[in-house]
């Protein structure tokens, strides 16, 4: 496997529709994209030039928005999942949702693309300089739990903040 973060681009269109028609409409963490989710172009055409536009440092974010690195995890030229880094925590993200969201495809789950992915988003934040992040799962979402903690999250607590229905929400910190 030859796992690696990239860029959204419509070079992976394809790949890219058929890993979101996975997930049947509902919310994909780490995909950039508000439910209800569509893998049709026009969609990812936006997704391309959002994620351009929230990735430029350059540029001020209107509406409390941070920059954020949207990145889909691919391997031999399948988009298998999706992760977002946000290189700072507004208050909603301090609550619920993180510095790293990240999901894989339903097929392709249960073989290391999570935390490979996860891995290669703390690579990018010791890049930008953050010595910390943060990372949230749903209480009940174990497989997430163990990809955090894995990668050396620590638990901070649990609350009652989660952002999709579920009652409790696991906020961890993993040191860079």
């Amino acid at each position: 496997m030859a796992i690696t973060l990239m860029r959204p681009t419509l070079e992976l269109f394809d790949s890219w529709s058929a890993a979101i028609d996975e997930f049947g409409g509902v919310h994909v963490d780490g995909s950039g994209l508000t439910p209800p989710t569509s893998g049709d172009r026009a969609t990812c055409e936006k997704l391309v030039a959002k994620a351009a536009e929230i990735a430029d440092t350059s540029r001020v974010l209107p509406g409390g928005l941070v920059h954020n690195d949207l990145y889909w995890i691919v391997d031999e030229g399948e988009v298998v999942g999706f992760v977002s880094f946000r290189h700072a925590l507004n208050d909603y993200l301090r609550r619920v949702g993180g510095h790293i969201g990240y999901s894989v495809r339903p097929s392709r789950r249960r073989r290391g693309y999570a935390s490979r992915g996860l891995a290669l988003a703390l690579e990018r934040a010791r890049e930008i300089g953050l010595d910390r992040v943060m990372l949230t799962c749903d209480d009940d979402n174990v497989g997430s739990a163990r990809t955090i903690e894995g990668a050396g999250g620590v638990l901070e607590d649990v609350s009652d903040q989660s952002a999709h229905g579920h009652p409790l929400l696991r906020r961890y910190w993993i040191e860079l």
